[in-house]
């Protein structure tokens, strides 16, 4: 059988133990051709850590790249530009793996050459806790078939369900923790993360994915291409807390970004009413308090986050915005 080649990319923020075992369990596939390259953007590691990635760089076993920034997009960029594989796979470094995962990725790209992304399926471990305490009388759940309504761009974000769901489909999106690609989604079309998606760089997966549709190419989700993510606190994918007020701000640029750059004008607005009535307002399923201090407090971030992203998308006329590509390239 002839192997596609899989370059597996890890982007790392300040994780130590997690980030060994889940190097551990890549190194451990059963796929005979694939490469592993770390973008560490720690600044210091604990010793032990430190030492765990230089005799794994050393042997060549892994590819290890060190920078001095933290974005999550710019990571994946610098990732790819260094990738040999066919298939350009990205998961975080807080998961672990069952040893035929690779496989289940490259199946799909084997069988059907219309498939040129593979969302695959999430058991993260804070999502199948909530589900769990809403429907304790049957204490399972789970979706065959995503709703139509994760089809619409303007809130297919709240009914793309790639935990639940069980049944191989195509979707419009994959989850940034467990997803790939073909490698000419990027040399032949051009398609590259977007690097002004800030913090956690929620929706940044989003963008790069509704960009990807308009080729002809198919996002493609396989529930046995899964993985556990264990959804630390902070770290991995995070340069900031997730608790923190710099974090709600970035959280609804990063969401008004993506409206701004690819909905249409009705389904921008069928998103700003979803992202205030689950986010601001605290309603299903974001379950928020319903607290008037907290509420106020949500909307202030709300607008804020909308000007902020305005801005942002303004300044596209002149600045791409592509600083850490940049940076590498130049």
């Amino acid at each position: 059988m002839n192997y596609l080649k899989i370059s597996i990319i890890v982007p790392t923020y300040g994780r130590e133990k997690p980030l060994i075992d889940s190097i551990e369990d890549i190194l451990q596939q059963d796929y005979p051709d694939f490469e592993v390259l770390v973008i560490d953007q720690t600044q210091k590691h604990e010793i032990e850590t430190e030492t765990f990635l230089d005799n794994l760089a050393k042997s060549q076993k892994i590819s290890w790249h060190k920078v001095d920034w933290a974005s999550l997009p710019g990571a994946r960029n610098y990732g790819v530009r260094r990738a040999k594989g066919d298939i350009v796979l990205f998961i975080d470094d807080d998961v672990k793996l069952k040893p035929n995962y690779l496989q289940a990725h490259s199946k799909n790209y084997q069988e059907n050459a219309e498939i040129g992304a593979v969302a695959g399926r999430v058991f993260d471990r804070m999502k199948l806790a909530d589900s769990a305490k809403a429907n304790e009388e049957t204490s399972t759940y789970s979706i065959d078939y995503l709703p139509e309504e994760a089809r619409d761009p303007g809130i297919a974000w709240y009914y793309i369900d790639l935990v639940h769901t069980t049944k191989p489909q195509q979707v419009i999106s994959a989850r940034g923790c467990n997803m790939s690609f073909r490698r000419d989604i990027f040399t032949k079309y051009g398609i590259w993360f977007d690097e002004r998606f800030r913090g956690s760089a929620v929706r940044e997966e989003s963008d790069f994915c509704l960009r990807l549709r308009k080729t002809n190419y198919k996002i493609w989700y396989d529930p046995e291409a899964d993985l556990v993510h264990l959804g630390e606190e902070t770290g991995g994918c995070h340069d900031i807390s997730t608790r923190s007020l710099k974090y709600q701000l970035t959280f609804y640029h990063n969401h008004f970004l993506m409206a701004l750059k690819n909905l249409t004008f009705t389904q921008q607005l069928r998103l700003y009413a979803k992202l205030f009535d689950c986010h601001v307002l605290g309603n299903p399923p974001c379950n928020k308090s319903g607290s008037p201090i907290k509420i106020i407090t949500r909307f202030v971030f709300y607008v804020l986050g909308f000007i902020n992203a305005f801005w942002t998308q303004t300044q596209g006329l002149w600045n791409d915005g592509q600083i850490y590509t940049k940076t590498d390239l130049y």
